[in-house]
C-alpha cells in the first residue's frame, strides 16, 4: 500500500483552522529537537523562548507593544492579498511612515499643542500610501509586478531614513550619533499600564482590525475585492475596475504600516534612528497567513509573532544562543504553515496496491 494526496470536493474549513495550530505545534517539536542538539536543556529553552517572556506585567506590556505594529502591518496587507494585490513592501511603507511623522514631530518639536499627535499618525498614514502609491502606480500604468518593485522600495526607504538621521536631521547635541533630537512630550503616545511601555498604539491597532473587519465582511467594496481575488473573471465581468482593486489594496496596506511607524518612532523609540523596525512589516506576511487573512485569527498571530520575538531576545540573554534563533522560529513557521495548507484542499488517501495475478502454467 502507499498514500496518496486526493483532490477535495470542495475546501475543508475544519483543516483551514487547524493548520495554524498544527504548524505551531511543529515548530514547538522542531524547537525541542533543535536545542537538544545544540546542548541545551529542550524543557528549560522552551520555557525560556515562550513562557519566561511573558511571566510579568511588564512583560505582557512588551508582549502587547510588539504585537501592535505587527497587527497593523498584517491587517493592511490581507486586505490586499484577499484580492490577489501582493504586497510585499510594508517595511517599507512602516518606515516611510516613521519619517513623515517623525519629521512633523520635529518640525513642532517645541509646541506642546494637542495636535502636534494627531498631525503625526495623519501624515504617518500619508507617507505609507504614497509609498504603497508608486508599486500600485507601475502595476497599473505599466504592468509592472509589484512584489518586485514594493520589496526593492524596501530598501530605498531604508537609505531615505538613514540619509536624514545622518545629515539634515541629525541631532547636533546628539554626540554626532545618527539620531534625530528625541521628540517632545506631545509628540508621544501616552501609557496605558503603568511601569511599562505599552501605548495607546495598541489600542489604536485594536481600533484598525474592527475597522478592517467591517471592510472586509459588511462593505460592498470588501465584498468586490474578495471576489476579485477567488474569481477574477467573474468580477471583471461584474464590471469591478481591476486597476482600483489594485489601488486599494496597495494604499490600505500602506496606510496601515505607515501607522505602524509612526506607532514605533513616537512610542517606545521617542526618536527616528537608522533602524525603526526589526523587521515587523516582513513577518507581518507571516502574520497575516497564519491569522487566515481574518482580522480576528491576526489578532491571535500577532500576539504568537510578538511572542517569538520576546523569546529570541531571552535566548540571547539566558542560553546564548544567536539572534537568528527569532527568524529561523520565524521561517519555520511559515514553512509548516504552507505545508499544513495543502490539506485545505487535498486529503491523503491510503491505496492498496492490487495482488498480483496469479499466472497458471
Amino acid at each position: 500500500m502507499h498514500l496518496r494526496l486526493e483532490a477535495r470536493t470542495e475546501p475543508s474549513r475544519l483543516a483551514r483552522w487547524l493548520s495554524p495550530l498544527v504548524a505551531t505545534f511543529a515548530v514547538l517539536v522542531i524547537g525541542f529537537v533543535l536545542f537538544a542538539a545544540m546542548g541545551k536543556d529542550p524543557w528549560f529553552a522552551l520555557y525560556t523562548f515562550f513562557i519566561d517572556p511573558v511571566d510579568t506585567r511588564y512583560d505582557v506590556g512588551e508582549l502587547l507593544l510588539k504585537a501592535s505594529p505587527l497587527m497593523l502591518c498584517a491587517v493592511g496587507l490581507a486586505a490586499g492579498y484577499r484580492a490577489n494585490v501582493w504586497n510585499i513592501g510594508a517595511e517599507g511603507q512602516l518606515v516611510l511612515g516613521a519619517v513623515a511623522g517623525g519629521g512633523v514631530a520635529l518640525a513642532f518639536h517645541d509646541s506642546t499643542s494637542p495636535l502636534v499627535l494627531p498631525l503625526m499618525l495623519v501624515a504617518g498614514v500619508a507617507g505609507g500610501m504614497l509609498w504603497a502609491a508608486i508599486p500600485a502606480l507601475l502595476r497599473t500604468r505599466f504592468n509592472a509586478n509589484e512584489i518586485l518593485v514594493s520589496l526593492m522600495l524596501v530598501y530605498v526607504a531604508s537609505l531615505v531614513l538613514s540619509l536624514l538621521v545622518h545629515g539634515a536631521w541629525r541631532d547636533p547635541e546628539g554626540f554626532n550619533f545618527p539620531q534625530s533630537k528625541l521628540f517632545s512630550d506631545s509628540a508621544l503616545l501616552p501609557n496605558l499600564i503603568p511601569e511599562t511601555r505599552l501605548n495607546v498604539g495598541f489600542l489604536i491597532a485594536l481600533v484598525v482590525v474592527g475597522v478592517a473587519w467591517l471592510f472586509m465582511r459588511r462593505s460592498l467594496t470588501g465584498y468586490q475585492m474578495r471576489v476579485a481575488g477567488l474569481a477574477p473573471a467573474a468580477a471583471n465581468y461584474a464590471g469591478v475596475s481591476a486597476a482600483r482593486t489594485v489601488w486599494l489594496g496597495m494604499l490600505i496596506g500602506g496606510a496601515c504600516a505607515g501607522l505602524a511607524g509612526v506607532g514605533e518612532v513616537a512610542g517606545p523609540i521617542g526618536q527616528l534612528m537608522p533602524v525603526v523596525s526589526p523587521g515587523y512589516g516582513f513577518a507581518a506576511i507571516i502574520v497575516a497567513f497564519v491569522g487566515r487573512l481574518h482580522p480576528v485569527g491576526i489578532v491571535f498571530a500577532s500576539l504568537l509573532m510578538s511572542l517569538l520575538y520576546l523569546g529570541g531576545e531571552a535566548a540571547q540573554m539566558k542560553l546564548a544562543l544567536p539572534s537568528s534563533v527569532t527568524g529561523l522560529f520565524q521561517g519555520t513557521l511559515l514553512l509548516f504553515l504552507l505545508a499544513a495548507d495543502v490539506f485545505i484542499h487535498y486529503r491523503l488517501r491510503v491505496v492498496r496496491r492490487p495482488a498480483p495475478v496469479a499466472h497458471g502454467a
